[in-house]
């Protein structure tokens, strides 16, 4: 019986990431892809999901393979997870892919990348999941990460992921010098200096343009941020349940059995 995988994105189905990784799986026959992703790019648009206006779906066909089929979706990277498992597929896949992302996934862009939140989306469902994003680069650059993906899937298939945990994957590119190994990590910091200009458009309303610059921090060792300036392979495992688990008996000390009077 061959693999079910579930691939998606948010870069949107035309995308060089996931056109590249799905050549590069296909090629073994023992997995059976399923390519479900955004109609457009829908970067950055977290973990929202689509409940005030219908969901469309169109068959696409890949452009440098014929024989690979997917969905095209007018909503976001976790409508497309959602709308494959409960709706499209006749049975949950064995995993869901997410990318390959253009462009780095690190520390608290997690929070913000609808790469992660798609493979997010696949652990709520109780589906292992990856979320793949390459930092920067070219073409075969993407051939490479995919070739990442490829050499890692069977030992991403065989672990028992623990449950509500996804595994954040981040490749630096080949072409700046071959990656120096895999490093599993934490996930670091991301601090950006927000700057937002001002514009008037032609009826003399206001606008606003948000523009981040990173900003320089002195990152952990083990962070995923530290592994890719050091050139090298990230895997963050990141789990959504976000409870500050060590403040609940200090919270209790001070509300436990309290009364609220009406």
């Amino acid at each position: 019986m061959p693999i079910d995988l579930l691939v998606t994105n948010d870069d949107g189905i035309h995308a060089e990431g996931i056109q590249i990784l799905c050549q590069v799986l296909f090629q073994n026959r023992e997995y059976r892809l399923t390519i479900v992703a955004p109609d457009h790019e829908r970067s950055a648009v977290g973990h929202a999901i689509t409940m005030h206006r219908p969901l469309m779906v169109e068959k696409q066909r890949f452009l440098h393979n014929p024989e690979l089929q997917g969905w095209a979706v007018n909503g976001t990277p976790s409508d497309c997870v959602k709308l494959a498992i409960e709706a499209l597929l006749p049975r949950p896949p064995r995993m869901v892919i997410a990318g390959i992302n253009r462009g780095s996934n690190l520390g608290n862009d997690v929070i913000y990348s609808g790469t992660v939140s798609a493979a997010v989306e696949g652990i709520i469902l109780g589906v292992p999941a990856i979320a793949v994003s390459l930092t920067e680069g070219c073409t075969e650059d993407f051939f490479y990460a995919a070739e990442v993906v490829k050499q890692l899937l069977p030992q991403f298939l065989d672990y028992s992921f623990p449950p509500h945990t996804l595994l954040n994957i981040n490749i630096p590119p080949r072409s700046k010098g071959e990656p120096r190994g895999v490093r599993v990590t934490r996930l670091g910091r991301r601090r950006y200096r927000n700057t937002f200009e001002e514009r008037v458009d032609p009826r003399g309303r206001r606008y606003y343009w948000l523009a981040g610059e990173l900003e320089d921090e002195k990152e952990h060792e083990e962070s995923d941020v530290r592994a890719i300036q050091e050139h090298h392979i990230s895997i963050t495992p990141v789990k959504y349940d976000l409870t500050s688990y060590e403040l609940i008996p200090e919270l209790e000390k001070l509300w436990s059995g309290m009364t609220i009077k009406g």
